[in-house]
């Protein structure tokens, strides 16, 4: 159950993620200077706290080559989105309308990839493909109808 928590933290951070990040970018009037606070960001919490929690424990080593490729390629990918949000924001695009596409179409593409990655042992139920519908008509609807 403590799980839910967690993802629900991660919802609030990422909900915050792109006006936050919109901003801080508007005021350092450069979309690279922005990137750049990102990446000081993704270290100072992806690098120093697991190395915090783990060099106590003696957690350093032991990581297997394939691990490491495949964690590293999600991390890679986080960074990735990182920088076409960015360029989202460069190019024209608001926080209410760029982070409604990258967070209805985020979970679609998931699906597909968990899928693809873990084949399901039965065929999904068609509901998935109405969800997969609705999911893309609420994104829609958050960008048509969202306050001026």
């Amino acid at each position: 159950m403590m799980w839910i928590l967690f993802a629900l933290g991660a919802v609030a951070a990422w909900g915050f993620y792109g006006p936050v990040l919109h901003r801080g970018q508007t005021e350092l009037s450069n979309p690279m200077r922005a990137l750049l606070c990102v990446g000081v960001a993704y270290f100072l919490i992806g690098v120093l706290v697991p190395v915090a929690a783990l060099a106590p424990q003696g957690g350093l080593h032991g990581f297997t080559t394939s691990g490491s490729l495949w964690a590293t390629a999600g991390g890679a990918l986080g960074a990735i989105g990182a920088v076409f949000i960015i360029f989202a924001f460069k190019s024209g695009g608001l926080p209410n309308y760029v982070m409604p596409l990258v967070f209805g179409g985020a979970p679609l593409v998931n699906v597909l990839v968990s899928m693809w990655m873990h084949p399901p042992k039965a065929a999904p139920s068609p509901l998935l493909y109405l969800g997969f519908l609705l999911a893309a008509a609420g994104a829609g609807m958050v960008l048509y109808y969202k306050p001026a």
